[in-house]
């Protein structure tokens, strides 16, 4: 008696199987969906979670094939939720299968967030408080392929696709940007790459958009004095040193006017990577609270006196791009 009640339960989903395959073929999907309900409770009170996650998304990518939006977004948090609850920890194989869930789940709908916060919330460790730069990626290559530029940026600012990241700035600028605009758009992602702490992600991007954009003459040095002031900065944080970072913000303060935001991110990547401390409220700005502290931590003034120079102030907007290139490499090197 007890053998033919265990094999009445091997048994038993292999029926459920069956019987959601057939379901589906004859359009029952309420009926599939509540068979998959009922292997998801049996299998999670077994907490057999490797069977239970490869259910889960099977049958979340059935329903959502078939167009059954709000079933297969059901089975779809329930595969999140089903991660967390196995302390399943984020690798190629889960950010795969959740990338492909929602690249599933149609753009019109509010459930589609709801599911991309969780599973973002999911990836999130120490390392990575914002979520898994691979998932970021995924999620980025989806919105881009959708031709969702805001939300595109949005997660490749937080993934480490540099290339990626450049190419969809050359196809942004290229479709829906003006030329005069060629610099701001990279100039803008390099500094928020920076100031979420995204170094390899700034450089990489800068390099692939500035050798891609048919607009951009080879470089550097460029003929755009903003991308000057990029490329001069990512030396800079490369370097770590207070001089450099000050004298550059001073040589391409016209560059830097150009966009009110731009000194907000300054004063942030400052912060991060050349220990300048947070501004205070003085008429000064944010120019003067880096000569603040260059000139209180640093031995080495010599930048400080050239800004004493009445001539080199009057001039400062007229340097050269050579000379500005000197100043900075000798402080670098």
């Amino acid at each position: 008696m007890a053998a033919n009640m265990s094999l009445n339960k091997v048994h038993g989903v292999p029926r459920l199987l069956y019987k959601i395959e057939t379901s589906i073929k004859n359009g029952n999907y309420y009926e599939a969906h509540q068979m998959y309900k009922t292997l998801y409770f049996r299998y999670l009170s077994q907490k057999k979670y490797v069977e239970l996650l490869d259910l889960l998304f099977e049958g979340a990518t059935l329903l959502l094939n078939h167009d059954q939006q709000a079933s297969g977004v059901d089975l779809a948090n329930l595969y999140i939720e089903v991660l967390v609850k196995s302390n399943a920890l984020p690798n190629e194989e889960y950010i795969k299968k959740l990338s492909k869930l929602f690249s599933l789940i149609s753009p019109g709908i509010p459930e589609r967030d709801n599911f991309l916060s969780s599973a973002v919330r999911w990836s999130m460790n120490a390392e990575h408080k914002a979520g898994d730069p691979l998932l970021h990626q995924a999620i980025a290559q989806i919105y881009w392929k959708e031709k969702n530029y805001v939300m595109a940026r949005r997660h490749f600012l937080r993934s480490y696709d540099g290339s990626g990241f450049g190419t969809m700035l050359v196809e942004l600028h290229r479709s829906n940007g003006y030329i005069a605009e060629v610099d701001l758009f990279i100039a803008q992602v390099v500094l928020q790459c920076l100031c979420l702490e995204n170094k390899k992600t700034a450089v990489i991007t800068f390099q692939c958009y500035t050798t891609q954009h048919p607009c951009i003459n080879m470089g550097p040095p460029y003929l755009l004095p903003l991308l000057n002031f990029i490329w001069f900065l990512l030396k800079a944080v490369d370097s770590g040193r207070l001089a450099a970072f000050t004298v550059l913000c001073e040589q391409y303060q016209l560059s830097i006017e150009r966009d009110p935001t731009y000194t907000h991110y300054l004063d942030k990547i400052g912060q991060i990577f050349f220990g300048v401390p947070p501004p205070q409220v003085r008429p000064s700005g944010f120019l003067g609270n880096l000569f603040h502290s260059l000139m209180n931590g640093l031995e080495d003034c010599s930048s400080s006196d050239d800004e004493q120079d009445p001539s080199r102030v009057q001039n400062r907007h007229s340097i050269s791009e050579a000379s500005t290139r000197e100043v900075i490499d000798n402080d670098l090197d």
